[in-house]
Protein backbone atom coordinates (compact mmCIF):
# COMPACT_ATOMS: atom_id res chain seq x y z
CA UNK A 1 0.00 0.00 0.00
CA UNK A 2 0.99 3.57 -1.09
CA UNK A 3 0.08 6.98 0.18
CA UNK A 4 1.90 10.08 0.06
CA UNK A 5 0.97 14.19 0.68
CA UNK A 6 -0.90 15.55 -1.20
CA UNK A 7 1.13 19.07 -3.04
CA UNK A 8 0.44 21.80 0.11
CA UNK A 9 -0.18 19.23 2.82
CA UNK A 10 2.15 17.65 5.42
CA UNK A 11 5.29 17.47 3.82
CA UNK A 12 5.25 17.95 0.39
CA UNK A 13 5.91 20.93 -1.21
CA UNK A 14 3.61 23.72 -0.85
CA UNK A 15 3.88 25.99 -3.64
CA UNK A 16 1.31 29.07 -3.56
CA UNK A 17 0.68 30.11 -7.21
CA UNK A 18 -3.13 29.16 -7.56
CA UNK A 19 -2.59 27.99 -10.78
CA UNK A 20 -0.66 24.64 -9.08
CA UNK A 21 -3.96 23.92 -7.16
CA UNK A 22 -6.11 25.21 -10.42
CA UNK A 23 -4.86 22.78 -13.41
CA UNK A 24 -5.98 19.16 -13.24
CA UNK A 25 -3.05 18.00 -14.71
CA UNK A 26 -0.68 18.73 -12.30
CA UNK A 27 -2.92 16.78 -10.11
CA UNK A 28 -2.93 13.60 -12.39
CA UNK A 29 0.93 13.83 -13.29
CA UNK A 30 1.59 13.62 -9.56
CA UNK A 31 0.00 10.70 -9.30
CA UNK A 32 0.95 8.99 -11.97
CA UNK A 33 4.69 10.93 -10.80
CA UNK A 34 3.97 8.22 -7.39
CA UNK A 35 3.03 5.30 -9.47
CA UNK A 36 6.00 5.38 -11.97
CA UNK A 37 8.61 5.93 -8.58
CA UNK A 38 6.77 2.97 -6.37
CA UNK A 39 6.94 0.76 -9.72
CA UNK A 40 3.43 -0.22 -9.14
CA UNK A 41 1.47 -1.97 -11.79
CA UNK A 42 -2.09 -2.13 -12.26
CA UNK A 43 -3.00 -0.75 -8.85
CA UNK A 44 -6.56 0.27 -7.04
CA UNK A 45 -6.71 3.71 -6.78
CA UNK A 46 -8.07 4.75 -3.50
CA UNK A 47 -9.67 8.33 -3.26
CA UNK A 48 -10.86 10.16 -0.16
CA UNK A 49 -12.58 13.44 0.11
CA UNK A 50 -10.56 15.65 -1.76
CA UNK A 51 -8.89 12.47 -2.94
CA UNK A 52 -11.82 11.57 -5.26
CA UNK A 53 -11.10 15.14 -7.50
CA UNK A 54 -7.31 14.21 -7.63
CA UNK A 55 -8.62 10.56 -9.02
CA UNK A 56 -10.62 12.45 -11.51
CA UNK A 57 -7.65 14.26 -12.56
CA UNK A 58 -5.93 11.39 -13.09
CA UNK A 59 -8.46 9.54 -15.13
CA UNK A 60 -9.00 12.33 -17.47
CA UNK A 61 -5.39 13.14 -18.18
CA UNK A 62 -3.93 9.73 -18.01
CA UNK A 63 -7.48 7.24 -18.32
CA UNK A 64 -7.57 3.82 -16.81
CA UNK A 65 -5.36 1.71 -18.96
CA UNK A 66 -2.31 1.51 -15.88
CA UNK A 67 -5.59 0.72 -13.29
CA UNK A 68 -7.12 -2.22 -12.15
CA UNK A 69 -9.56 -0.42 -9.75
CA UNK A 70 -11.41 2.28 -8.09
CA UNK A 71 -12.17 3.20 -4.57
CA UNK A 72 -14.66 6.47 -3.78
CA UNK A 73 -14.18 6.98 -0.24
CA UNK A 74 -16.88 9.65 0.77
CA UNK A 75 -15.49 11.56 -2.50
CA UNK A 76 -18.15 13.19 -4.34
CA UNK A 77 -18.01 13.61 -7.99
CA UNK A 78 -20.10 16.53 -9.37
CA UNK A 79 -19.45 20.08 -8.17
CA UNK A 80 -23.49 20.32 -7.27
CA UNK A 81 -24.11 22.18 -4.18
CA UNK A 82 -27.38 20.03 -3.39
CA UNK A 83 -24.54 17.43 -2.68
CA UNK A 84 -22.69 19.24 -0.34
CA UNK A 85 -23.03 19.05 3.23
CA UNK A 86 -23.24 21.67 6.08
CA UNK A 87 -19.42 20.81 7.28
CA UNK A 88 -18.22 22.23 3.95
CA UNK A 89 -19.40 26.15 5.18
CA UNK A 90 -16.17 26.13 7.60
CA UNK A 91 -13.66 26.10 4.75
CA UNK A 92 -13.91 30.06 3.69
CA UNK A 93 -12.79 30.47 7.21
CA UNK A 94 -10.02 28.31 6.60
CA UNK A 95 -8.59 29.81 4.35
CA UNK A 96 -8.57 32.99 6.35
CA UNK A 97 -5.02 34.55 7.07
CA UNK A 98 -6.48 35.87 10.42
CA UNK A 99 -5.17 32.98 12.68
CA UNK A 100 -7.59 32.67 15.42
CA UNK A 101 -10.03 32.47 12.65
CA UNK A 102 -8.30 30.01 10.64
CA UNK A 103 -8.44 27.90 13.48
CA UNK A 104 -11.03 27.91 14.65
CA UNK A 105 -12.80 27.10 11.52
CA UNK A 106 -10.35 23.76 11.32
CA UNK A 107 -11.19 22.83 14.57
CA UNK A 108 -14.97 22.66 13.99
CA UNK A 109 -14.50 21.12 10.64
CA UNK A 110 -12.34 18.61 11.73
CA UNK A 111 -14.97 17.13 14.04
CA UNK A 112 -17.79 17.14 11.84
CA UNK A 113 -15.02 14.92 9.86
CA UNK A 114 -16.58 12.71 12.33
CA UNK A 115 -19.89 10.71 13.36
CA UNK A 116 -17.66 8.51 15.79
CA UNK A 117 -15.22 11.08 17.65
CA UNK A 118 -11.27 10.13 17.70
CA UNK A 119 -9.80 10.49 20.89
CA UNK A 120 -8.61 13.76 22.41
CA UNK A 121 -5.25 12.23 20.94
CA UNK A 122 -5.82 11.41 17.87
CA UNK A 123 -7.66 14.77 17.50
CA UNK A 124 -4.75 17.17 18.13
CA UNK A 125 -2.42 14.98 16.13
CA UNK A 126 -5.13 15.45 13.01
CA UNK A 127 -5.27 18.84 13.98
CA UNK A 128 -1.61 19.88 13.98
CA UNK A 129 -1.45 17.93 10.90
CA UNK A 130 -4.08 20.32 8.95
CA UNK A 131 -2.88 23.64 10.35
CA UNK A 132 0.47 22.73 8.22
CA UNK A 133 -1.53 23.80 5.04
CA UNK A 134 -1.03 27.20 4.53
CA UNK A 135 -4.77 29.40 3.94
CA UNK A 136 -2.95 30.11 0.37
CA UNK A 137 -3.27 26.80 -0.59
CA UNK A 138 -6.85 26.11 0.94
CA UNK A 139 -8.11 29.02 -1.15
CA UNK A 140 -5.98 27.21 -4.17
CA UNK A 141 -7.99 24.32 -3.90
CA UNK A 142 -11.46 25.72 -3.61
CA UNK A 143 -13.57 26.55 -6.65
CA UNK A 144 -12.78 24.13 -8.84
CA UNK A 145 -15.17 22.91 -11.23
CA UNK A 146 -16.06 18.98 -11.15
CA UNK A 147 -18.20 18.05 -14.52
CA UNK A 148 -17.07 14.46 -15.10
CA UNK A 149 -20.02 12.65 -15.73
CA UNK A 150 -19.16 11.52 -19.20
CA UNK A 151 -15.75 10.02 -17.94
CA UNK A 152 -18.13 8.61 -15.16
CA UNK A 153 -20.26 6.87 -17.62
CA UNK A 154 -17.13 5.16 -19.46
CA UNK A 155 -15.27 3.73 -16.99
CA UNK A 156 -15.09 0.24 -17.85
CA UNK A 157 -13.21 -1.38 -14.38
CA UNK A 158 -13.81 -2.34 -11.49
CA UNK A 159 -15.19 0.33 -8.64
CA UNK A 160 -16.13 0.47 -5.25
CA UNK A 161 -18.19 3.54 -3.87
CA UNK A 162 -17.85 4.05 -0.23
CA UNK A 163 -19.80 6.55 1.97
CA UNK A 164 -20.55 7.35 5.16
CA UNK A 165 -24.60 7.49 5.84
CA UNK A 166 -24.09 10.43 8.28
CA UNK A 167 -21.09 11.98 6.41
CA UNK A 168 -21.48 16.05 6.99
CA UNK A 169 -19.23 17.06 3.71
CA UNK A 170 -20.33 15.32 0.99
CA UNK A 171 -24.23 13.81 1.38
CA UNK A 172 -25.14 10.67 0.65
CA UNK A 173 -26.78 11.22 -2.45
CA UNK A 174 -23.35 11.89 -4.02
CA UNK A 175 -21.85 8.58 -3.79
CA UNK A 176 -25.52 7.53 -5.15
CA UNK A 177 -25.18 9.43 -7.83
CA UNK A 178 -21.33 8.21 -8.45
CA UNK A 179 -22.53 4.42 -8.07
CA UNK A 180 -25.09 5.53 -10.54
CA UNK A 181 -23.33 6.84 -13.04
CA UNK A 182 -20.37 4.32 -13.23
CA UNK A 183 -21.35 0.83 -15.03
CA UNK A 184 -21.33 -1.77 -12.58
CA UNK A 185 -20.01 0.26 -9.78
CA UNK A 186 -21.19 -0.89 -6.16
CA UNK A 187 -22.09 1.11 -3.21
CA UNK A 188 -21.06 0.39 0.11
CA UNK A 189 -22.87 2.67 2.60
CA UNK A 190 -21.79 2.84 6.67
CA UNK A 191 -25.22 3.62 8.40
CA UNK A 192 -23.94 5.31 11.35
CA UNK A 193 -20.93 6.93 10.38
CA UNK A 194 -19.51 10.10 8.85
CA UNK A 195 -17.19 11.36 6.64
CA UNK A 196 -14.21 8.78 8.01
CA UNK A 197 -15.17 5.34 7.31
CA UNK A 198 -11.86 4.29 7.04
CA UNK A 199 -11.45 5.52 10.50
CA UNK A 200 -14.50 5.41 12.43
CA UNK A 201 -15.36 1.91 11.06
CA UNK A 202 -11.66 0.41 10.44
CA UNK A 203 -12.45 -3.60 10.57
CA UNK A 204 -15.18 -3.53 7.97
CA UNK A 205 -13.46 -0.90 5.66
CA UNK A 206 -10.18 -2.72 5.55
CA UNK A 207 -11.93 -6.24 5.00
CA UNK A 208 -14.05 -4.53 1.89
CA UNK A 209 -11.28 -2.68 0.40
CA UNK A 210 -9.08 -5.99 0.35
CA UNK A 211 -11.78 -8.04 -1.08
CA UNK A 212 -12.03 -5.53 -3.47
CA UNK A 213 -8.60 -5.65 -4.08
CA UNK A 214 -8.10 -9.09 -4.69
CA UNK A 215 -10.96 -9.13 -7.17
CA UNK A 216 -10.05 -6.18 -8.83
CA UNK A 217 -6.28 -7.67 -9.36
CA UNK A 218 -8.00 -11.16 -10.17
CA UNK A 219 -10.14 -9.60 -13.05
CA UNK A 220 -7.08 -8.09 -14.63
Amino acid sequence: MVTYDLRGHGNSDKPLEPERYKTSKYWGDEVRAVMDATGLKRPVLVGWSYGGRVMADYLTTHGTAKLAGLNYVDAGQKGDPSFFGPNLRNLPLMASENLAINIAATRAFLHDCFSIQPTQEEYETMLAFNMMVPPKVRLGLSGRPLDVDDMLRSLRLPVLVTHGAEDKNSNLIAAEYTAKMIPGAKLSIYQGVGHSPFFEATPRFNAELAAFVRSAQKGN
